[in-house]
């Protein structure tokens, strides 16, 4: 798939966020890369099995004080290749983006990786 494809995909997700959610994303940016750096799987761990479909990297709104302001942004990475590899369809492909992209964004609001699981956002 196309970059510009994908992309699309991602903003997709976004654009279709309740309001109420949408305006909660300050100072964040989202990032769509190919494939992971070996760099970025350590960080994210072997809790992955392998394949690594995004990541969230920075602080999550609820730990964050009055002291927290001129940060530079948080960012979401979200891995192209990986969806390419496990998806076999364009509808599959968007499906998996959009569970991708909400369970980064529910790290962003400081949701834990078992509640996402809990909420069908693994």
């Amino acid at each position: 798939m196309l970059r510009s494809e994908f992309r699309k995909l991602v903003l997709a997700v976004l654009a279709d966020l309740p309001a109420p959610f949408r305006h909660r994303l300050e100072n964040i940016d989202i990032i769509i890369k190919r494939r992971p750096t070996p760099a970025e799987r350590r960080l994210a761990g072997g809790r992955y099995g392998g394949a690594l479909f995004g990541m969230y990297l920075g602080l999550p709104l609820p730990a964050r004080g009055d002291h927290y302001n001129m940060a530079l942004p948080d960012k979401i990475v979200i891995y192209q290749e990986t969806h390419e590899r496990v998806c076999s369809s364009r509808e599959e492909m968007a499906e998996q983006v959009r569970r991708t992209v909400l369970h980064e964004i529910g790290h962003y609001l400081g949701i834990e990786e078992e509640r996402l699981r809990e909420l069908g956002m693994q």
